[in-house]
């Protein structure tokens, strides 16, 4: 009997082996491997692949040596390791990662050469763990500046998000790490997010909210996206047939896996027929609760399995979500050259403090306060450090962007390093501990006496370093809350003003993923914005504040002078954040600068400023129209007396039309090497006419308008250097 058995299974093995196995073979074009595999692969074994298997995997095909897809969160890191089945840490010691910065903070460096390094070391980070698909980056925009999201974002403009998305998707994709685009789309809050329906017109839903996605699938080609949990048009998007089969698959040809952000798929059918291709996290809120059905009840499991059995839905949907995720699993998981990737390495630190450096923006710097060079600070013989953010772990908290670093270097570590004995430190307030969906009772007592404390010690010093901002505590930088104020939390900005009235030898530095008030601007001689730097927070920050670095970044949002000054706040609640789960986006196109260039209001520190601490001249601009490309090109010159960087932008006016358009709109910038003193760099910028069109709700299509184009050169969107017209026909 056994005899008989081994002859069988030998049989059964040599006609395997004659039978070609094109779907394992890596030299096989991928669309010829995924048809042979589904041809192999049974409805129940198409139906698995399409639905996690534990909290962070999907699964493969065991009997035919298909891999499953690993995922984990991103965009900043590798999330810690989590049990199978819960929420719970795994307890791993080898799951220490670095924690690089957050996306607002590359943002702001305006480089896409920096874009690039990200994307390679943060998935070569992903890859040595063992993961198929990093869950980032994000695109969203930041329409509102108390989004508790934001941070992990890139602004409020979808030119800027879009082109510096492309070089970290393009570059993590080479080491055959997926990127998940997310969140897909309109997910511009975190207040109601399981269920808010956004009302938006056709026009900003495509100049504005789909820009930077496609810019990612048409020039990235990006290989997962993930859906969205608030809905479009009354439909859920991470299953919204319009949305996904329709605008992304259809209409951009995309031929990636739609991803469901956790809990995101409500409905069997919806999930079965409206573009959905991965179904994760369903029965929990995405975070913390548990499912207390198995992963073969999801939607797209049995249910979607017995739809097929009944005819309610044709098999030619399965096979071509199958399609999918087998091409995203022949891309990924079973990619013979997949890197090994490395974790912890000095590279990654390297790429982690340099996009910290170039993307802390420089604010204010009255009577050169900065930098704290040694022939300054010689005359400081007591420097007092002030706030929680000097110490606070900042890559702690946010929600599922929460990372487990293996060194975090904080400012006060830092700090102490380079001044050594010159050094005091006051906490002056607290903010308790970052916690998911809950904020932590703070006792007001002991808020007074750190406060007190600080204020005292300020008598005695001649230079304040005030170093707070936002943190990543719910309802400030954190998922599933916005901030409820858009003041600096937890008594801050009182106690600035009051240390400013002190000493007025004082530079503010702050945190966070957000603009904010400051009632003590005007009080205080120097402000720098950090964002969220990561694990070399302490290094980038010190070495922009003591002048080894020259700070180059720019922001990337507005800073208003009021909260009341955001353009969908004269609105109402209808307008942010939603009345009966229903919010409109009233502003239309006019978000962020836009509305401030457009309607005359003045902000407090416009998108795309900086400053350095050197400075820069522009030559007159050029520009010149060739075949289909628009050539602008502007010399800029380092007329300062340190070398540093600079990043010239290209604000477009288009002709006037009866259509409501923004005087000014980000359609090219560039940013110089590091010019010495006296240096100059000519950058030439390319702008495609088809940067031009704009979109006409009644032909539900782009057109490009004839006439005069004024090219704008500046700094910034309100400093502009020069001008150039071209004739577009």
């Amino acid at each position: 009997m056994k005899k008989n058995l081994f002859f069988a299974s030998l049989f059964t093995l040599t006609a395997m082996t004659a039978t070609a196995q094109v779907y394992l073979d890596p030299n096989a074009p991928i669309e010829e491997r995924v048809k042979d595999a589904l041809s192999r692969m049974t409805t129940h074994e198409k139906v698995q692949i399409l639905h996690a298997q534990s909290k962070f995997t999907s699964a493969g095909v065991p009997r035919l040596g298909i891999r499953q897809l690993n995922m984990d969160d991103g965009p900043h890191g590798v999330r810690e390791e989590l049990e199978w089945n819960t929420w719970n840490p795994a307890q791993w010691t080898n799951d220490y990662i670095v924690a690089f910065p957050s996306l607002t903070c590359l943002a702001s460096t305006w480089n896409t050469e920096l874009s690039s390094a990200y994307g390679n070391a943060v998935s070569e980070e992903f890859a040595f763990r063992g993961k198929d698909i990093m869950l980032g980056p994000g695109v969203n925009i930041q329409r509102t500046p108390l989004n508790g999201r934001a941070f992990e974002y890139m602004g409020e403009d979808p030119f800027l998000a879009g082109e510096m998305v492309v070089p970290y998707i393009k570059s993590a994709q080479e080491n055959a790490v997926a990127c998940c685009l997310k969140h897909f789309v309109l997910n511009d809050q975190e207040t109601d997010r399981f269920g808010i329906n956004v009302n938006v017109s056709e026009r900003a839903m495509n100049e504005i909210y789909l820009a930077p996605f496609r810019r990612a699938v048409e020039k990235a080609h990006v290989w997962t996206i993930m859906g969205s949990y608030n809905k479009w048009k009354g439909v859920h998007c991470c299953h919204n047939d319009e949305l996904l089969n329709g605008i992304l698959k259809r209409d951009w040809k995309w031929d990636g896996a739609l991803v469901s952000d956790w809990g995101g798929a409500v409905d069997t059918y919806e999930a079965a027929t409206g573009g959905l291709d991965i179904e994760m996290g369903t029965y929990t809120d995405g975070k913390t609760t548990e499912s207390k059905f198995g992963y073969e009840m999801y939607h797209l499991g049995n249910p979607f399995e017995q739809l097929l059995k009944e005819g309610k839905v044709p098999m030619e949907v399965l096979d071509e979500k199958a399609s999918r995720v087998l091409r995203t699993i022949f891309r990924t998981a079973m990619n013979p050259k997949k890197v090994i990737g490395n974790q912890c390495s000095e590279a990654h630190y390297d790429v982690c403090r340099q996009i910290g450096e170039e993307g802390i923006v420089l604010l204010k710097n009255d009577r050169n306060i900065l930098p704290l060079n040694p022939a300054k600070y010689k005359k400081y013989s007591q420097i007092l450090v002030v706030g929680e953010n000097a110490t606070r772990s900042l890559t702690k908290g946010g929600g599922s962007s929460e990372l487990k670093t293996l060194r975090d270097i904080s400012p006060l570590e830092e700090l102490q390093r380079n001044y050594e004995q010159m050094i005091m430190y006051a906490q002056g307030y607290y903010s308790g501990r970052a916690m998911y969906d809950h904020v932590d009772r703070l006792d007001a007592h002991k808020q007074d006496s750190l406060k007190a404390e600080a204020l005292e010690m300020a008598k005695g010093a001649d230079l304040i370093i005030f170093i707070g901002g936002l943190n990543k505590n719910t309802r400030q930088d954190c998922e599933n809350g916005d901030r409820e104020s858009y003041d600096l939390p937890y008594g801050q900005n009182e106690l600035i003003s009051e240390l400013a009235k002190i000493q007025k030898n004082i530079v503010v530095v702050t945190f966070g993923g957000n603009p904010y008030n400051m009632p003590w601007l005007k009080d205080v001689a120097g402000l720098v914005h950090c964002w969220y730097l990561g694990s070399e927070s302490g290094k980038a920050l010190v070495n922009v504040l003591n002048g080894t670095v020259c700070p180059s970044g720019k922001l990337p949002v507005t800073f208003a002078q009021k909260y009341e000054d955001y353009p969908y706040v004269q609105y109402g609640k209808e307008a942010y954040p939603g009345v009966d789960r229903e919010v409109h986006y009233k502003e239309d196109i006019f978000v962020g600068y836009r509305h401030f260039s457009t309607n005359n209001v003045k902000p407090l520190f416009p998108f795309g400023y900086g400053l350095s601490y050197t400075t820069f001249a522009y030559n007159k601009p050029t520009a010149q129209k060739t075949g289909n490309n628009i050539n602008v090109s502007v010399t800029v010159t380092n007329t300062g007396k340190v070398a540093g960087k600079e990043t010239a932008q290209v604000y477009v006016t288009m002709p006037q039309t009866t259509t409501p358009r923004p005087v000014k709109e980000l359609k090219a910038f560039a940013k110089t090497r590091l010019l010495e003193p006296g240096e100059s760099e000519t950058l030439n910028m390319t702008i495609p006419v088809d940067e031009l069109a704009v979109y006409q709700e009644e032909e539900r299509g782009w057109d490009i308008i004839d006439g005069t184009y004024t090219f704008n050169v500046g700094a910034n969107v309100n400093d502009i250097k020069g001008k150039v017209e071209v004739e577009v026909k």
